[in-house]
C-alpha cells in the first residue's frame, strides 16, 4: 500500500506517430470514416425505399463507427502534435467506457441484423410483424442500453485498480488489456468480467449470427429462381463480411495469449478493430448492395 500513487496521466507507449506521414495516414481514416458513414445516415434518412427495418438498423450501425472512431482517433492525432503521448486518468477512464460501450452496441447489433435478414429470407410472411417498427425502435435502444451496462462494469473495476507509480500504458488509447498490464493491485475481478463479457457479450451474438447464417444458407440454396437467389446473397454477403471483420478482430484484442502480444502486434491489431473497421463497414455495404448503391446514384 505504501508504494501505491494516485495517478493523473498515463504515457503511451506505442504511440509513436511523430512523423507526418502517419498523422495524415490516421486523419485520412478519419475523414473517410466520417463521410462514409453519415453518407449512409444521410441515404437511409432521405430515400423512402430505406426506410426499413434493415436499413434503420444499418443507420444504428453507421452510427456506432462514428462513434467508435471519435472516441479514439481524435485523441491519437492530438498526441501526434505532442512530443509526448498522454491522456488524463479520467480521460483514460472516459475513453475505456465509450469504447467498450460502442464495442458491446454493436456485438448485439450484429446479431439483431443477423435475425433480421433470417426473418426476411426464411420466414417472409412473418416479416412485418416480427421487424415491425416498435420492434426495432425497441431492440436498438436495448442494444446501446446492453452495451453501456457493459462498459459501465470494465470502467467500475478498472477504477479500483491502483497502480504503483507505473502510469505506462503499452497501447496508443486506452483499453482494459493495457490497463490490467500495468496495475500493480488484483486485477482478477476485471479479468473475470473481461472473460465474461467476451463469452455474453462477444461469443453469444457471434453464435446467434452463424445460427442465423446456417438457416439462410439452406434456404438461400433451395430457392428454384437464380436471380432470388443473387438478391439474397447480395444483402446477405455484405452483413456476413462485416460480421467477420468485426468478431475476428474484436477477438484477438480482447481473448489475448497468456504471453500477450508485441506491442507492434497490439498496435495493429487494436488499429484494425477500433480505425480500420468503421471505415471498412460502409464501403462493403455501399460497394456491395445494389439499394444503396441506386440510392447514392439517386442523390448524387
Amino acid at each position: 500500500g505504501g508504494n501505491q500513487t494516485h495517478v493523473t496521466e498515463f504515457t503511451l507507449l506505442s504511440f509513436s506517430l511523430g512523423q507526418p506521414l502517419l498523422f495524415v495516414l490516421f486523419l485520412a481514416v478519419y475523414l473517410a470514416t466520417l463521410l462514409g458513414n453519415s453518407a449512409i445516415l444521410a441515404l437511409v434518412f432521405l430515400d423512402p425505399q430505406l426506410h426499413s427495418p434493415m436499413y434503420f438498423l444499418l443507420s444504428h450501425l453507421s452510427c456506432l463507427d462514428i462513434c467508435y472512431s471519435s472516441v479514439t482517433v481524435p485523441k491519437i492525432l492530438a498526441n501526434a502534435l505532442c512530443p509526448q503521448a498522454t491522456i488524463s486518468y479520467g480521460g483514460c477512464l472516459a475513453q475505456m467506457f465509450f469504447l467498450m460501450g460502442c464495442a458491446g452496441a454493436e456485438c448485439a447489433l450484429l446479431a439483431v441484423m443477423a435475425f433480421d435478414r433470417y426473418v426476411a429470407i426464411c420466414q417472409p410472411l412473418r416479416y412485418a410483424h416480427a421487424m415491425s417498427w416498435d420492434v426495432c425502435v425497441a431492440v436498438a435502444t436495448g442494444c446501446w442500453l446492453w452495451g453501456m451496462l457493459d462498459s459501465a462494469v470494465h470502467t467500475f473495476l478498472a477504477s479500483r485498480l491502483a497502480f504503483c507509480g507505473a502510469t505506462r500504458l503499452q497501447h496508443i488509447f486506452c483499453d482494459v488489456p493495457p490497463l490490467l498490464r500495468a496495475a500493480c493491485s488484483n486485477t482478477r475481478p476485471s479479468e473475470v468480467a473481461l472473460h465474461a463479457a467476451s463469452i455474453f457479450v462477444g461469443l453469444s451474438p457471434f453464435l446467434l449470427v452463424v445460427i442465423s447464417y446456417i438457416h439462410i444458407l439452406a434456404t438461400i440454396l433451395g430457392m428454384p429462381m437464380a436471380t432470388s437467389r443473387r438478391k439474397a446473397f447480395s444483402t446477405c454477403s455484405a452483413h456476413l463480411l462485416v460480421v467477420t471483420l468485426y468478431f475476428v478482430t474484436a477477438n484477438l484484442n480482447y481473448n489475448r495469449p497468456s504471453s500477450g502480444y508485441s506491442p507492434a502486434a497490439d498496435t495493429l491489431i487494436s488499429t484494425l478493430y477500433c480505425i480500420v473497421t468503421p471505415m471498412l463497414n460502409p464501403l462493403i455495404y455501399s460497394l456491395r448492395n445494389q439499394e444503396v448503391r441506386g440510392a447514392l446514384w439517386k442523390a448524387v
